[in-house]
């Protein structure tokens, strides 16, 4: 992700429909080191896994710390078929985390969490916008445009919007 300040106004580039993914993990014991530092170290991996392969359909992603127990990642997919295939495929990093996670928590009643939400987001159905900022979020995973391509007031950017 480029720090580089993009001046003035912009909004994220995408206009097609997109998911949404947050998925996170909380310690709830920290000295149950061998419950939650695994889970903790197989997230970069699958993200290099899935930045290195584009064609499986993440367009990015943002890490977020929510605190000193929280940590989430807000992922940006081309689609839910993308999204679901990845979590089943057998030959990616994902699929024998999540079992080797399983049996850990099974053992490790409590030690961490992992929770995840997911938004199918259709076109004209969200907006952004980003002030004197490096591309961020949506905006890093997608390109950034100058606001006026997309409208000046949020109103306008959610002019597709269905309520």
């Amino acid at each position: 992700m480029s720090t580089k300040v993009l001046p003035g106004r912009n909004t994220a580039a995408i206009e097609s429909g997109l998911v949404v993914f947050h998925i996170g993990l909380r310690i709830n014991r920290f000295r149950a080191l061998r419950s939650w530092v695994p889970a903790f170290r197989s997230m970069p991996k699958m993200l290099r896994e899935l930045s290195e392969e584009k064609s499986r359909g993440l367009l990015g992603y943002q890490l977020l710390f929510a605190g000193p127990r929280d940590f989430y990642v807000a992922q940006y997919w081309a689609d839910k078929e993308s999204l679901l295939a990845y979590a089943h495929q057998q030959d990616a990093v994902h699929r024998p985390a999540w079992a080797a996670f399983n049996r850990r928590a099974r053992d490790g009643k409590g030690n961490v969490g992992i929770w995840h939400e997911t938004f199918i987001v259709s076109a004209g159905s969200y907006e952004s916008v980003y002030v004197d900022m490096p591309e961020y979020g949506l905006g890093a995973a997608t390109g950034v445009v100058p606001v006026g391509r997309r409208g000046d007031t949020a109103a306008q950017r959610l002019k597709g919007a269905k309520d």
